[in-house]
């Protein structure tokens, strides 16, 4: 399975903000949303970077409270790994366990065409596994 089974699913939407927006803005769109991540964009919608939870919280923890005010690009994670429509499951997993990342942009050929979470790389994949399981159980049976 690829990733384009994965966007099928799950739709195209990204909520993303913009390099110049607050911190205090995108903690309470990932908490308001109970997402994990915002893909940060210019005017463009190229991808510029990604703010997490876990951004926000290692800021926390490295120098005490932080400004909320400050702007996105300042916590933001500039190296941002992204991934392809044709991407296969098992890369994504390869390269999320890896890199230690748990969201990836998918990029097409008009740019920021979906993102992708390790929930949905894992549901995707116990899909796969359930559906190979029923397959040899038909055969078995036959």
């Amino acid at each position: 399975m690829t990733v384009a089974t994965i966007l099928k699913q799950k739709g195209h939407d990204v909520l993303s903000v913009s390099p110049d927006a607050t911190i205090h803005a995108a903690a309470r769109l990932l908490a308001e949303k109970r997402i994990g991540a915002l893909v940060v964009v210019d005017e463009h919608r190229k991808v510029l970077g990604i703010i997490s939870e876990r951004d926000i919280v290692r800021a926390l923890a490295g120098a005490g409270p932080i400004d909320l005010d400050a702007q996105v690009s300042s916590l933001m994670s500039s190296s941002v790994l992204t991934c392809r429509a044709e991407d296969t499951v098992a890369h994504l997993m390869s390269m999320m366990t890896e890199n230690r990342v748990r969201h990836l942009p998918v990029i097409g050929p008009h740019g920021l065409d979906g993102i992708v979470s390790i929930g949905d790389v894992v549901k995707m994949r116990i899909a796969e596994a359930e559906l190979e399981a029923e397959e040899m159980k038909r055969y078995i049976v036959s």
